[in-house]
């Protein structure tokens, strides 16, 4: 029977051999990126950032996209496909007559879902002859997860750590260096941009977008160095939707499909990696799922912020992007969501909320982090404080079929573990939060 299933099976052919590209089923095209003079992007401009393969795909109108096959085998060697788990003992405590299911990527060998594009762009470039990638990480999952590919691929890999979470999170530091990487706080002393903020405020938190000019500064300013990103844009999304294409095989064993699909959201390369294939069935109108992508109060570009065009990062470095946005200038609170403090969202993604198929939602610290303990206390897993805010939802959404009589499918995906994140855990127990 469905109900006696826990675990699905993780048995190699259910990873994908493609990748699920959105973008032509989009409800309207994604607005073009401009310049500042209101010029329109080429591909070719985006190559003096980032390697010719991931600008290609970039701008790809092609539905389904071939995951190479060396990189396949790399995958399954670093765990994947990740498993499928059914949240019994929470649904057993919730007393809910809905079934919550969950992807697991904290299986990963850093512990988040980040390592499925860090890979990926890791690969190509080192076939296309480059020597050193430069990026940023806010809570320190991203930088680890680019830090392992560049030791997996023969890379050097230079990373701009937000400072808040640089301090709050020293052993993801220790992570990164043990597979080869060199970090830096950001703002830093290295570049021209953290040299400037660091005169106005020698104690500035920092924030995603600081990093990102930061590490598009370096890359400029380098040769043979290219620019890798960790969320937001198109490519980097399309590479996450392994999640979610294992999930539906996985589903489709065990006889279910879901009614909600969750996902936190910082730039929304976790929510688009486990939802876009269902949202899929959703735009050719065969389904009636419901998607809720959850965001922290203290950076709510989905529920406060604008439509509009802006920039990707703080300094204006980056190509103008239409996507949700609180300002380029916003510096979010120094919450322990580090992954979520960013200030803008997907392009494609803010389609979807624009045409109200994915439904956003925010919480506060303190509620995600009563959600992660719940969790840590049915499941046994203490979620990454980000993964946390996807918890609270799942637990919201549970509640209400109970309310309601319901028996509903919960698909969310728990995007990492907190191991290292449990300075946030200390705080809230001890009551800081």
């Amino acid at each position: 029977m469905v109900d006696e299933h826990i675990r699905s099976s993780q048995t190699p052919d259910i990873l994908p051999s493609y990748w699920y590209n959105i973008l032509p089923d989009l409800p309207e095209p994604i607005p073009p990126m401009r310049l500042g003079t209101g010029e329109i992007v080429k591909p070719e401009m985006l190559e003096k950032l980032f390697t010719h393969t991931v600008v290609k795909q970039e701008f790809s109108m092609e539905r389904y996209i071939s995951i190479p096959s060396d990189l396949r085998k790399t995958y399954l060697e670093i765990g994947r496909p990740t498993p499928l788990l059914r949240a019994k003992r929470l649904e057993e405590y919730l007393n809910t007559p809905a079934r919550i299911y969950y992807k697991y990527e904290g299986v990963t060998p850093t512990g988040s879902h980040k390592v499925n594009t860090a890979l990926a762009q890791a690969y190509y470039a080192s076939r296309e002859g480059i020597d050193r990638l430069t990026t940023e990480t806010g809570a320190g999952q991203w930088g680890s997860a680019l830090s392992l590919a560049g030791s997996m691929f023969g890379l050097k890999i230079t990373v701009y750590m937000v400072r808040i979470s640089y301090l709050q999170k020293p052993y993801r530091k220790t992570v990164m260096e043990l597979y080869g990487a060199e970090i830096y706080p950001s703002p830093s002393d290295k570049t021209e941009i953290g040299r400037k903020i660091l005169l106005e405020n020698p104690d500035h938190p920092g924030s995603l977008g600081i990093a990102i000019s930061e590490a598009i500064w370096d890359a400029i300013h380098s040769e043979n160095t290219k620019y890798s990103l960790g969320s937001v844009l198109n490519h980097v999304l399309l590479h996450q939707t392994v999640i979610g294409l294992e999930a539906k095989k996985q589903l489709e064993e065990i006889g279910v499909y879901p009614d909600i699909v969750i996902g936190c959201v910082g730039g929304g390369s976790n929510f688009a990696g486990i939802s876009y294939p269902f949202i899929r069935d959703k735009l050719k109108e065969s389904s009636n799922i419901r998607f809720i992508a959850v965001e922290p109060e203290a950076a709510p570009s989905m529920t406060k912020g604008e439509y509009r065009y802006d920039f990707g990062d703080s300094a204006g470095l980056t190509p103008l992007i239409k996507m949700y946005t609180l300002g380029y200038k916003y510096i979010p609170p120094p919450i322990h969501a580090g992954g979520l403090r960013y200030h803008g969202l997907a392009p494609s993604l803010s389609i979807l909320v624009k045409h109200g198929i994915v439904e956003p939602r925010a919480y506060t610290q303190k509620q995600i982090f009563e959600a992660g303990k719940l969790f840590a206390r049915t499941e046994g897993i203490i979620p990454a404080p980000e993964s946390a805010h996807a918890v609270k939802a799942v637990i919201d959404e549970a509640i209400k079929a109970r309310e309601e009589n319901k028996e509903k499918i919960i698909l969310f995906n728990l995007s990492g573990h907190g191991l290292l994140d449990l300075k946030g855990y200390r705080d809230f127990l001890d009551g800081k939060i």
